[in-house]
């Protein structure tokens, strides 16, 4: 019985390396001599299997981020979304949002206590979470950063307390300091070059875990601020050197350079071409930021039209679905499944040059917005289930007007008032139809093209305008926008919630020093005083009705009155991902939370 039991065993061996063929990628089956034992006497059995396929190779999760380069991977420096995504996974900041909720959760510290002061101020203390190194690839493998002693540098609140400072400084020139000046008491000064003094910022580190953050108002968005990858913790002696790291000033976040300490770190980056980061083993995993599951992530820099045929072609894992493609996707069996439209919390709209010719006059600019079909380039171009936006807020938004209660809020689509207003300037002006020579400027993208074309269109029809179209690469386009001697008469944009309250869109965009309206000039080239004492009232304001009775007030200058932005939609998300990808799906618009992210295959 023993003998029978023996070679039943070798024989079950065999059919579970059969068995094994089963699985992918298995290898080619062979003829295998058995050696048995059958009554004492040893014997060779001829066998066919297949032998156990080797262990699984790394996880490696190939996304897309667009075309064009990324801008910069400075936490000081970044201003769009692609910038933000990479400095996000390789860094945590003092809080992190829930990308599918938007709410606030802790990320670098632990708790935080909160102090009401009697000058309308507010002083938020965070408590840090202690051991978590510096890392960095040094071509081989993830390793932790050593100070002079060789010991591993850890994240305190000094690099917090340095990337704030860092960040404000002016020499820095970071486009994104206006929300750090906006809300920290005494950052506005300190950037602005009125006092070179940084112990004038109400920033301070009280030791390695503890950071103290005096705010200029008591609001309930100043823990996100205090979050945002602009307050990142960042490596001063590599930025500046010390007596054992050499000076990398600027090139800090290049490939072989680059320290940090999130979820992943930079692995390889090939300007124009792709990105690659890879999982950081000494991250210990935090409740809102997890140890990373996936090992590598991998992103190219393609339009959403090869981009998508690498996707069906099993390339890439996740891709956006081009305009063209969108109508095949939903009637496709296999895509169809793979597909999700959601919300995003951000809006797509035109932002004029007040001061460029002929879009100089409120006149032309509430005609260009009212001559736009918004419903109708939504059904009939971008057919993902987006919003027509009469203002800049999106609702959902704390303090966002909304559609229900505010019907007739801002700008619609109304291609007889628009000629109207149109004929009133030029009648005025002594022009015709033909003397108006205006641009509209976007940035590379067959998406952007689409719309922009649709929206052409939409002029030429109701206004009997011609506007000529450009474009240019994305990160020379953010220049070119900002630029005081070279801003286009009418530009594109999109913006996403840093934190999700209106006071991010009304406040930090266009007011005079916001995002899109730079000090020096550029951008809207706009000032208003109604509407910056508005936006300022708002924030401070406490009841959320009048709150946001205040920011629709707003609203009505911004994109009607002064018409100095065209709202055209708020977003959806509309993206496919293959089945073996585990995922969330962010509402913060192109900010994807990957170390929660899975392959199961």
């Amino acid at each position: 019985m023993r003998t029978k039991l023996f070679l039943l065993i070798s024989v079950l061996v065999l059919a579970s390396l059969v068995l094994g063929a089963c699985q992918p990628a298995a290898p080619t089956p062979e003829t295998i001599i058995q050696t048995v034992v059958v009554e004492g006497t040893p014997r060779e059995v001829v066998v066919t299997a297949t032998p156990a396929p080797a262990a699984a190779g790394p996880k490696v999760l190939r996304l897309n981020m667009g075309p064009g380069d990324i801008p910069t991977l400075d936490p000081a420096l970044a201003t769009d979304t692609s910038s933000t995504q990479i400095i996000e996974l390789t860094s945590v900041g003092l809080t992190r949002q829930d990308e599918e909720t938007a709410d606030v959760l802790p990320g670098m510290a632990e708790s935080w206590d909160v102090v009401n002061n009697e000058d309308g101020t507010q002083t938020m203390t965070f408590h840090l979470v202690s051991g978590i190194p510096w890392v960095r690839w040094n071509g081989k493998e993830v390793e932790q950063v050593l100070d002079c002693e060789g010991n591993p540098r850890y994240v305190t609140a000094y690099d917090f307390e340095y990337g704030i400072l860092r960040t404000l400084k002016p020499e820095t020139a970071s486009d994104y300091a206006y929300v750090l000046g906006f809300a920290i008491k005494g950052a506005d000064a300190y950037n602005a070059g009125e006092t070179d003094d940084p112990t004038t910022v109400a920033v301070k580190a009280l030791d390695e875990k503890t950071l103290e953050i005096t705010f200029k108002e008591q609001a309930a968005y100043n823990v996100n601020i205090a979050g945002m990858w602009v307050a990142h913790a960042m490596p001063k002696w590599l930025i500046e050197g010390d007596d054992c790291t050499e000076a990398r000033g600027d090139k800090w976040t290049e490939t072989g350079f680059f320290q940090g300490y999130g979820p992943y770190t930079l692995k390889e980056w090939v300007h124009d071409s792709y990105i690659t980061l890879v999982k950081n083993p000494f991250w210990p995993g935090l409740p809102s930021v997890p140890v990373a599951k996936i090992d590598e992530v991998t992103w190219t820099m393609l339009d959403e039209v090869p981009a998508f045929a690498e996707y069906e072609a099993g390339n890439l894992d996740v891709a956006g679905v081009p305009l063209a493609d969108i109508d095949r996707v939903k009637a496709d069996p296999e895509l169809s499944q793979q597909l999700v439209i959601g919300p995003v919390m951000c809006t797509y709209y035109y932002g004029f040059n007040t001061k460029a010719k002929f879009v100089d006059d409120p006149r032309v600019r509430r005609a260009l917005s009212m001559a736009i079909d918004r419903q109708s380039l939504i059904d009939n171009v971008l057919k993902g289930g987006q919003e027509p936006a009469q203002w800049f807020s999106r609702p959902g938004l704390t303090g966002a007007p909304t559609p229900e209660k505010y019907p007739d809020l801002g700008v619609k689509f109304d291609p007889e008032k628009a000629k109207a207003e149109l004929q009133s300037y030029l009648d005025e002006k002594g022009l015709t139809l033909a003397d108006l020579d205006i641009t509209l400027m976007f940035n590379t993208s067959s998406g952007h093209q689409k719309i922009a074309e649709a929206i052409q269109q939409m002029w030429k029809e109701y206004l009997g305008l011609d506007v000529k179209l450009a474009n240019q690469e994305w990160k020379v386009y953010l220049k070119t926008i900002r630029d005081p001697q070279a801003t286009p008469q009418i530009w594109r944009l999109g913006w996403c919630q840093d934190y999700p309250d209106a006071n991010n869109f009304l406040r930090e965009v266009p007011t005079k020093g916001g995002s899109a309206n730079p000090a020096e000039g550029g951008g809207f080239n706009w000032e208003n005083p109604k509407f910056e004492e508005l936006v300022v009232q708002a924030a401070r304001e406490t009841d959320p009705q009048k709150r946001v009775d205040l920011y629709a007030q707003a609203e009505q200058i911004l994109v009607y009155e002064d018409a100095v932005m065209i709202p055209i939609y708020w977003y959806t998300r509309v993206t496919v991902t293959k089945p073996y990808v585990q995922r969330t799906f962010s509402v913060l618009g192109g900010l994807e939370h990957i170390e929660k992210w899975d392959i199961t295959q």
